[in-house]
């Protein structure tokens, strides 16, 4: 149960950096600073409460500066995310359905784009250094937001950037999503941040098209 051991770690070894420039931060200002793009492969584990996992599941990630995510899930229940810019569309191959809500300019809501622009981190949350875990620096993300999907969101930095990051939502159930074979600033599709629902499927939600 290691997202239950890494809970019991935070409490003990929070510290409190009063600069607000720890290692952990300092390693994602540096991680930030000239990305334009990024590339991954995730494992994702969901928690309830109790330490039972709930789902396990791994796919590929894809973000491209300031607002565009493409987020795809493999395995027996393919889900597809994507973040144009302007809204977030969700397709659920199983369900043949595609959700559709406008894109939030809160990052607490699709937590990988803190990357894109590292410098509004303080405007949006209440940034902890909590200490060393697996070979990681550990930084915590409390949005100031009165409404926000998660409560907190803790991000695990090593020297070569991002390796995990941690959400966990109003109920206790927590998600936990490690990276790997991360590649930054590649030549990308542009086409992957672009999402046209297949003529099979139901649209349920609101586009926005605004400029």
């Amino acid at each position: 149960m290691r997202a239950v051991l890494l809970s019991t770690l935070v409490v003990l070894i929070a510290n409190t950096y009063a600069d607000g420039a720890g290692p952990a931060r300092t390693r994602l200002e540096q991680f930030g600073n000239g990305l334009e793009n990024l590339e991954a492969d995730f494992t994702q584990i969901i928690m309830s409460q109790d330490g039972r996992v709930q789902d396990m599941s791994q796919g590929n990630a894809w973000l491209k500066k300031p607002d565009k995510l493409r987020w795809v899930y493999s395995g027996d229940f393919p889900e597809t995310i994507v973040a144009d810019g302007k809204n977030v569309w969700i397709h659920d191959e199983a369900l043949q359905q595609v959700t559709v809500k406008p894109q939030s300019h809160r990052v607490a809501d699709a937590p990988l784009l803190i990357l894109t622009d590292v410098s509004q981190l303080d405007q949006q949350f209440s940034v902890t250094e909590l200490g060393e875990f697996e070979d990681m620096q550990l930084l915590e993300l409390k949005s100031l937001a009165a409404e926000t999907e998660f409560e907190r969101i803790i991000m695990g930095l090593d020297p070569a950037g991002i390796r995990m990051m941690i959400m966990e939502d109003a109920f206790g159930q927590r998600t936990e999503i490690r990276f790997e074979n991360i590649v930054r600033n590649s030549t990308i599709d542009l086409q992957l941040f672009s999402f046209v629902p297949p003529d099979d499927v139901d649209v349920v939600g609101e586009i926005t098209t605004a400029e």
